[in-house]
């Protein structure tokens, strides 16, 4: 199976569940996947980032 078609499965298996426990895990290990990518780049990447999340934050930027 391709990624993509396992990204599908999965989605599926989540809107299937009811169990918050499964939910709240699944949430957790995407999240820390994210912390750990973050820590990946370098430091003018992280500080862009941040500025960019401030910027969104205080409504500085318009989405289109």
């Amino acid at each position: 199976m391709d990624l993509q078609s396992e990204k599908l499965e999965l989605i599926k298996m989540i809107l299937e569940t009811n169990d918050k426990v499964t939910i709240e895990t699944l949430k957790s290990i995407l999240q820390s996947e994210k912390k750990n990518s973050f820590k990946e780049l370098s430091s003018e990447q992280q500080e862009e980032i941040n500025l960019v999340i401030q910027k969104e934050n205080r409504g500085d930027i318009v989405d289109f």
